[in-house]
C-alpha cells in the first residue's frame, strides 16, 4: 500500500477513535452510580406503632386560614367584682361596742357584724311601746262603734230610733276604723325602723336591746373591716367590707397604641405570675373611654370565664387578642419546633391504627403566645401534631443520628 494511503488510513481511525472517547464521556450514568441522597433524606420521617401513639398522647389539629387577631401582652391583677363586692356602713349615730368578725372571715347574709350602742334603737323600741298600746286603744274604740252602729240599725229598723242618729252611729264607726287604722300603720312603722336598726333574725351574743346590729346583705368574705370597739361613728361610716371570692375580674393597664384594637368582647388568655403553664379564659367587658392623665394608659377590664386558681389581689400575665386583620395561615404555638436549625412541623397521617410523622422546614411569620403565621411550607388543610410534637421531634432526631 502506498505510503499516502497508509497516512490517511491512520488518520481515520484516530478521528473515529477520539469521537468514540467523547461519546463515552457524554453518555448518562447508569443507575447505579446515581448521586447519593442527603444525609437527613427518609430520616426525618417515621411511623408509629398506635401503643406509641397512645403512650405518648399526641393530639393532633389542622393548618387553617383565617383573620390574623394581633395580640397584646399586659401585666394584669385580679380584683373582686364590684357587682359582687358590698361596702357595709353604719346605719345609725353611736358607739361600736363590738365587732364579730375578721379580714378573712366568710360570712352569711343577714349575719351580725358590728354592734353599735345608740339612743335611735331607744327612741325606736320606745315608739314602739307606744304604738303597741295605741292600736289596743283604737281597736277598743272601733269595737265600741262597729257595736253602736249596730245597735243603731236594729233600731231604727224597730221605729225606735231617728235617721240622724242612725248616720252619727256610722260616722262614729267609721271614724274609730280610721283611728285603728293609722295606730297599726304607726305600729308597722316602729316595727321597720326596728328591724332596719337591729336586723332580722336573734341577736348575737353580747348584745342587747339597745344595740344597733348591723349585718350584711349578701354572703362572702370579709376583705376589709375599718370598724372598731369603742369608735363613735355617723352614718355612713364604712364599717366592713364583704365580697364574693368566687367573682373575679382583671384589671389591665395598656398602652394608648397597643389598646386601639381593644374592644369589649375581646378574647383573654391569662396565667398566674406564679403559674405560667396554666391558662384560663376571660372577656373584655370594658374599656375605659379616656387616658390616664399620668400614666397615659386605658384601662382594660375583662371578666373571667370558667375557673381559676387564682385568688382577689393576685398578679396575672394576659394575651389580650385584638381586632381580626387580613386572612393568615396559622397553626397553634406549640406544633412549631426547632430541629437543628431548622424550623420545622411534624406534619401527620394515619397509617392504619399507628401514625406516620415527618418534620416539614416551615418560614413562620408574626407569633403569639398560642398562635404562629406560616409564610410557606404547608398549605392549609394540613395536619400537624400539636400535643407532644417535642416528643415526636425527638423521635425523628433519634432516627437521624441513627439511633432508630
Amino acid at each position: 500500500m502506498p505510503a499516502a494511503s497508509l497516512r490517511a488510513t491512520h488518520a481515520v481511525l484516530a478521528v473515529v477513535s477520539l469521537l468514540a472517547a467523547c461519546g463515552k464521556a457524554d453518555a448518562p450514568a447508569p443507575a447505579d452510580s446515581a448521586p447519593p441522597l442527603s444525609p437527613t433524606a427518609g430520616v426525618d420521617s417515621a411511623t408509629l406503632s398506635a401503643e406509641a401513639v397512645q403512650i405518648a398522647g399526641f393530639t393532633v389539629d389542622s393548618v387553617v386560614r383565617r383573620p390574623w387577631r394581633t395580640a397584646v401582652t399586659v401585666p394584669g391583677r385580679l380584683e373582686l367584682d364590684p357587682n359582687a363586692l358590698e361596702t357595709i356602713g353604719s346605719i345609725t349615730e353611736g358607739r361600736i361596742t363590738h365587732v364579730t368578725v375578721r379580714v378573712g372571715d366568710r360570712v352569711a347574709a343577714g349575719q351580725a357584724l358590728v354592734m353599735i350602742h345608740s339612743h335611735e334603737i331607744m327612741d325606736a323600741r320606745s315608739r314602739l311601746a307606744t304604738a303597741k298600746a295605741q292600736v289596743t286603744a283604737m281597736e277598743a274604740e272601733r269595737d265600741l262603734a262597729r257595736t253602736a252602729a249596730d245597735r243603731a240599725r236594729r233600731l231604727f229598723d224597730n221605729k225606735a230610733m231617728s235617721v240622724a242618729e242612725v248616720e252619727r252611729a256610722e260616722v262614729a264607726r267609721k271614724v274609730a276604723q280610721a283611728n285603728y287604722d293609722q295606730a297599726v300603720a304607726e305600729r308597722d312603722r316602729a316595727v321597720a325602723l326596728i328591724e332596719h336598726l337591729a336586723g332580722l333574725g336573734p341577736l348575737p351574743a353580747g348584745a342587747d336591746e339597745h344595740d344597733v346590729i348591723v349585718r350584711t346583705p349578701i354572703a362572702g368574705v370579709v376583705t376589709s373591716r375599718e370598724a372598731q370597739p369603742g369608735t363613735v361613728v355617723l352614718p355612713g361610716t364604712p364599717l366592713v367590707t364583704v365580697g364574693n371570692p368566687d367573682r373575679l375580674q382583671i384589671g389591665m393597664h395598656l398602652p394608648e397604641q397597643a389598646a386601639a384594637g381593644v374592644h369589649p368582647g375581646a378574647s383573654v388568655r391569662y396565667a398566674m405570675t406564679e403559674a405560667p403553664a396554666e391558662r384560663f379564659d376571660a372577656v373584655v367587658t370594658r374599656v375605659a373611654p379616656t387616658v390616664d392623665t399620668l400614666t397615659r394608659t386605658v384601662e382594660v377590664v375583662a371578666q373571667l370565664r370558667g375557673r381559676t386558681t387564682g385568688r382577689a389581689e393576685s398578679f396575672v400575665q394576659a394575651d389580650i387578642e385584638g381586632t381580626g386583620t387580613a386572612p393568615a395561615l396559622v397553626v397553634p404555638a406549640t406544633a412549631v419546633q426547632a430541629m437543628q436549625g431548622d424550623t420545622v412541623v411534624i406534619v401527620s397521617e394515619p397509617r392504619g391504627e399507628g401514625l406516620f410523622i415527618k418534620a416539614v422546614p416551615v418560614r413562620v411569620g408574626r407569633r403569639t403566645t398560642d398562635r404562629v403565621e406560616i409564610l410557606g411550607g404547608v398549605s392549609s388543610g394540613t395536619t400537624v401534631v400539636v400535643r407532644g410534637a417535642a416528643i415526636a421531634k425527638a423521635e425523628l432526631l433519634k432516627r437521624r443520628g441513627g439511633g432508630a
